[in-house]
C-alpha cells in the first residue's frame, strides 16, 4: 500500500471521471422516457460534462499548483460525488444537465492533478510502471463505459450510473488523504482567471449555437446570438492571453505548425470517433429494439480493436513518427465512419461492425500517441501547457462532435418527418411517432440521417488526417513516443494527460 497506494488513489478518480464520459450513452433512451427529455436535453447531458471538463482543465491545473494538488484533487472528487448524487436524483432534464456540468467541474479538478500527483511520488522505473498502469486504466474506462452503463440501466435503472460513483468517491477521498502527499508547483504562479472565463464562454457559446441551430435553424436568433457571443469570447481570450503574465496558452505556440497540427488532429479525433455514438445507441434501442446491455455490447468491436491496437503500438511502434500514427489513425477513423454509412430501413447493427473495427484501429493509433506528440512539438518549458491543451481540445472536440453531427442527423431526417418529428425520433421518441408514421418510414428516416452524419464525420476525419500530414513535419515533433513517457516536465500549467 505504501508503494502503490498513491497510484491506486489517483487511478480510482481517473477511472470514474473517464467512465462518465461514455457511460451515459446507452442510457439516453431511458433518460428521455423517464424525464420527458428532448433531443437537445440529451445532447446537453453528454455535452455539459465534456464542456465543463474542457473549459476548466487548464485553469484547474494552475489553481492546483498554487493551492496544493492533493487538496484540489480531493475537492474535485467531493464535487464530482455531490453532482453524481444530484444527477441520480434529478426530477427533470434541466436539473440533470446542470448537475452534469457540475460533475465536469469536479472532473476537471481531478484530471488536471492526476499526473502531477503521480510525478511527485514516483521516480525511475516506478514512474514508468505507474504511467503504464494509469494509461491502461484510462483506456479501460472508455472501453467499459457503454457496457457498464448498459448493465446498470437494464438492472437497477439509469440513475445508478450516477449512484455508483458515490462509494468509489468515498474510497478515493479516504485513500488520497491517507497515502498521497501534498505537492505544489513553482512559487510565484498565478491563475489566469480571465483566460479561464473567456475560454469557457467561447466553448459554451459555440456548442450552444450548434445545438440551437439544429433545433431552430441556422438563422434563428438564439443560434446567431450564441455564435456572436462565442466570437466575442474568443477575441477576449486572445487579448487576455497576450496580457497575462502566466497565460493558460502561450499564443506563440500557434506559430508552430506541428503544434497546430496535433491540436487539430486531437480535436477531430474525439469528435469524429465518438460524436455519432449517442445517436447510434438511440437508433439501436428505440428502432431495433435492443436492450441497453446489447446496445453497449455492440460497441465492443470498436473498443476491443482500440485496446489491442494500443498495446501493439506501445510495443512495436515506439518512437514512430507522430504524423504517421495520428494522421494514419485519423485516416482509419474517417474510413471507418464512411464504412458505417450503409444503413437503410432493413439494416441491423451487424452492418456497423466493419466500420467500428476500423474506427477502433484508428483510435488505438491516435490515443496513445497524441499527448506525446503535443509535448514534443513545443519547447520543454511548455510541455505541461501543451499536455493540458491537447486534453482540453479533445474534450471540446467531443462536445462539438455530438452537437454538430446531431444537427446533421436531424436536418436530414426533417425532409421525411418534418423538424418536430425528426427531433422527436432522434431524441428517442420513436414510440410516440408510430401512430403517425409507419415502422418502415421511421427506420428509413433514422438510417438516412445516420448515414449523412457518419459521412460528415468520415469526411471530417479524412480532412483532419490531411492537415496532420501537412503540418506535423519530420523533426523534433516526430519524437512523440519519447515525450509521451514523461510524467514530470517543467510546467507552467497542468501536466500532460491523455484519455
Amino acid at each position: 500500500m505504501r508503494a502503490w497506494g498513491p497510484l491506486t488513489a489517483v487511478c480510482l478518480g481517473t477511472f470514474m471521471l473517464l467512465l462518465d464520459v461514455t457511460i451515459v450513452v446507452v442510457a439516453l433512451p431511458d433518460m428521455a422516457a423517464a424525464l420527458d427529455a428532448s433531443l437537445s436535453d440529451l445532447q446537453w447531458v453528454v455535452d455539459g460534462y465534456a464542456l465543463a471538463l474542457a473549459a476548466l482543465l487548464l485553469g484547474a491545473g494552475a489553481a492546483a499548483d498554487i493551492l496544493g494538488r492533493r487538496r484540489v484533487h480531493v475537492a474535485g472528487v467531493v464535487v464530482f460525488a455531490a453532482a453524481s448524487l444530484l444527477c441520480g436524483l434529478a426530477p427533470g432534464p434541466g436539473t440533470l444537465v446542470a448537475a452534469r456540468a457540475v460533475q465536469g467541474v469536479g472532473a476537471a479538478a481531478m484530471f488536471a492533478t492526476t499526473l502531477p500527483l503521480l510525478g511527485s511520488v514516483y521516480q525511475g522505473r516506478q514512474r514508468s510502471a505507474a504511467l503504464g498502469v494509469w494509461g491502461a486504466v484510462s483506456g479501460a474506462a472508455a472501453a467499459v463505459g457503454p457496457v457498464v452503463g448498459g448493465l446498470l440501466t437494464a438492472g437497477p435503472g439509469w440513475r445508478w450510473i450516477f449512484f455508483v460513483n458515490l462509494p468509489v468517491s468515498v474510497l478515493a477521498v479516504w485513500l488520497t488523504l491517507k497515502v498521497v502527499p501534498e505537492s505544489r508547483g513553482p512559487r510565484g504562479m498565478r491563475v489566469d482567471w480571465a483566460g479561464t472565463v473567456t475560454f469557457a464562454a467561447f466553448a459554451g457559446g459555440l456548442t450552444y449555437g450548434v445545438v440551437r441551430a439544429g433545433e431552430d435553424g441556422w438563422s434563428a436568433t438564439a443560434a446567431l446570438a450564441a455564435f456572436a457571443l462565442a466570437a466575442l469570447a474568443l477575441g477576449a481570450f486572445v487579448l487576455a492571453e497576450r496580457r497575462a503574465a502566466h497565460p493558460l496558452l502561450d499564443l506563440a505556440l500557434l506559430r508552430r505548425p506541428a503544434f497546430v497540427g496535433v491540436m487539430l488532429g486531437a480535436m477531430a479525433f474525439n469528435g469524429v470517433a465518438f460524436g455519432v455514438t449517442p445517436y447510434l445507441s438511440i437508433w439501436m434501442q428505440t428502432l431495433l429494439g435492443m436492450s441497453p446491455v446489447r446496445g453497449g455490447l455492440t460497441l465492443l468491436p470498436m473498443t476491443g480493436a482500440a485496446m489491442v491496437t494500443a498495446i501493439l503500438v506501445g510495443r512495436l511502434l515506439h518512437g514512430a513518427p507522430a504524423r504517421l500514427t495520428i494522421g494514419g489513425g485519423l485516416l482509419l477513423i474517417g474510413a471507418g465512419c464512411c464504412a458505417q454509412a450503409v444503413l437503410d430501413a432493413g439494416s441491423t447493427w451487424v452492418a456497423l461492425v466493419p466500420g467500428l473495427v476500423l474506427v477502433g484501429f484508428g483510435t488505438g493509433l491516435v490515443s496513445p500517441t497524441v499527448s506525446g506528440a503535443a509535448l514534443a512539438a513545443v519547447p520543454p518549458q511548455r510541455a505541461g501547457m501543451a499536455g493540458g491543451a491537447v486534453n482540453t481540445v479533445r474534450q471540446l472536440g467531443y462536445a462539438l462532435g455530438v452537437a454538430v453531427f446531431g444537427t446533421v442527423l436531424t436536418s436530414r431526417m426533417s425532409g421525411a418527418l418534418g423538424q418536430e418529428g425528426a427531433h422527436a425520433l432522434a431524441g428517442g421518441g420513436a414510440g410516440a411517432l408510430r401512430g403517425a408514421y409507419g415502422e418502415h418510414a421511421l427506420r428509413s428516416a433514422f438510417a438516412s440521417g445516420l448515414d449523412t452524419a457518419l459521412l460528415a464525420a468520415g469526411v471530417t476525419g479524412l480532412a483532419a488526417a490531411v492537415l496532420v500530414f501537412a503540418l506535423v513535419r519530420p523533426g523534433r515533433a516526430e519524437r512523440g513516443g519519447e515525450a509521451g513517457t514523461s510524467m514530470e516536465t517543467p510546467r507552467p500549467r497542468t501536466a500532460g494527460t491523455r484519455t
